[in-house]
């Protein structure tokens, strides 16, 4: 049953407390910032749905027509597709074969690799995604629920987090002109 209103207390910091009253004490931080987290995760993928209901997207699907999109030509080889949305290759085969049904990819032999395929976005599929992406800017990502202040506060302690657990790697340095 869907829940009808905020609660009477915050059940994370309840849980926080209990922690510490169970012995508990050297995790109850630890435990509380990942429930938070993965809380948040909830109530903000709950928001992203809602804005890509009308469009017939999961965010999974709308993540790799926004990729194609951002592509010159609007097309990559699958492995690249894998390797950006960092998911398991066996999900995003299903997300391509799910838009390819609906005609917003076409999947495509590699003309230099043949045992390699190419996702390549259709009209269909841009206009939707452009569409999708404004109702996404407009309903969710210009306000997230946090000030601007704590919105770059946050994704700076998260891309820390994440470069600490092996994400992604420090930029190489641009050498200098010549």
């Amino acid at each position: 049953m869907a829940r009808r209103g905020p609660l009477p207390v915050d059940p994370i910091a309840e849980a926080k407390r209990q922690w510490a009253q169970h012995g508990w004490a050297d995790a109850a931080s630890g435990m509380s910032a990942v429930t938070s987290i993965m809380r948040a995760q909830q109530i903000m993928l709950a928001r992203v749905e809602r804005a890509l209901k009308p469009f017939g997207l999961s965010f999974a699907r709308y993540e790799l027509l926004r990729l194609l999109a951002f592509t010159r030509e609007g097309r990559m080889p699958m492995a690249s597709a894998i390797a950006r949305l960092q998911v398991h290759p066996t999900s995003v085969t299903n997300t391509v074969d799910r838009l390819v049904r609906d005609g917003l990819v076409l999947r495509e032999p590699h003309p230099e690799d043949g045992r390699a395929a190419l996702v390549s976005l259709t009209s269909a599929g841009r206009t939707i995604v452009e569409a999708a992406t404004d109702a996404l800017n407009t309903e969710v990502f210009a306000e997230p629920g946090l000030s601007e202040a704590d919105t770059v506060d946050l994704v700076r302690i998260l891309a820390r987090l994440r470069h600490d657990s092996g994400d992604f790697l420090d930029p190489r340095p641009v050498p200098d002109p010549l």
